[in-house]
């Protein structure tokens, strides 16, 4: 008789068990979209920066790999055209590349026979045109990084008035499920707004050294850039 009541409690237990898990199922078959629509209107401009916050990041990513350059090979090469006396071809050998750095030594190229200050500002001023494409819409990310979460706190306090009304206009005599949509807009929206500012917040500094990276070593190009220019200057003038 014991084994059987033992067996009897062994297959009540298992089927317990097994509607626990379809509870559970049951619960977390809840779509990642109903959780977050129950945060709100302040949810549609946190959605609005989290898709920015993508766009920039994956903007930015695609830009910065697209301007990378070889710079020893590139120098050398436009070094020998140089030497070799072909300006024009130096000059249609950058415009091959539509990169930061080709488009510097370009300009340089192009002020050849003028005195070196004209070179240096020709390269500097093209310089600072690539030092700005290359921090373009970086403040938005910076912007977001600020802003996401003050939004998500926004609707903390939005959600806990909202619980408070609640609890006016009943008088004080409610549940913890009417409190729970006041509960959810002030938990869902903060939690978005956090995440949001973090990943704009982490991939603003990440994408920012990258940045300021290339723009060192495009200044150290440049400076090599104006040495070799000024390294034919005293040949010719011997052969004169």
């Amino acid at each position: 008789m014991n084994i059987i009541y033992f067996l009897k409690l062994q297959a009540q237990t298992t089927e317990t068990d097994s509607l626990l898990m379809d509870m559970m199922q049951d619960d977390s078959s809840i779509s990642f979209l109903e959780i977050l629509s129950q945060g709100g209107l302040l949810m549609i401009p946190l959605f609005i920066l989290s898709v920015l916050t993508i766009y920039v990041i994956a903007e930015r990513w695609r830009s910065l790999e697209n301007s990378k350059m070889d710079i020893n090979h590139t120098l050398n090469s436009i070094e020998s055209l140089l030497k070799s006396g072909s300006q024009q071809r130096a000059i249609q050998y950058c415009e091959e590349f539509d990169k930061p750095l080709a488009r510097i030594l370009k300009a340089g190229i192009r002020k050849l026979g003028r005195p070196i200050v004209d070179i240096q500002d020709s390269i500097r001023k093209a310089g600072k045109k690539e030092i700005f494409q290359l921090e373009k819409r970086m403040n938005w990310l910076a912007t977001i990084a600020g802003v996401a979460p003050l939004i998500g706190f926004t609707g903390t306090v939005t959600g806990m008035i909202r619980a408070f009304m609640d609890i006016q206009s009943l008088q004080g005599n409610v549940n913890p499920s009417v409190l729970a949509g006041g509960i959810w807009e002030a938990l869902i929206t903060t939690a978005t707004g956090l995440i949001v500012g973090i990943i704009a917040f982490g991939f603003y500094n990440y994408l920012l050294g990258k940045i300021n990276r290339m723009i060192f070593e495009l200044e150290n190009a440049s400076a090599d850039f104006v040495d070799l220019l000024q390294a034919p200057t005293p040949k010719k003038r011997q052969e004169d």
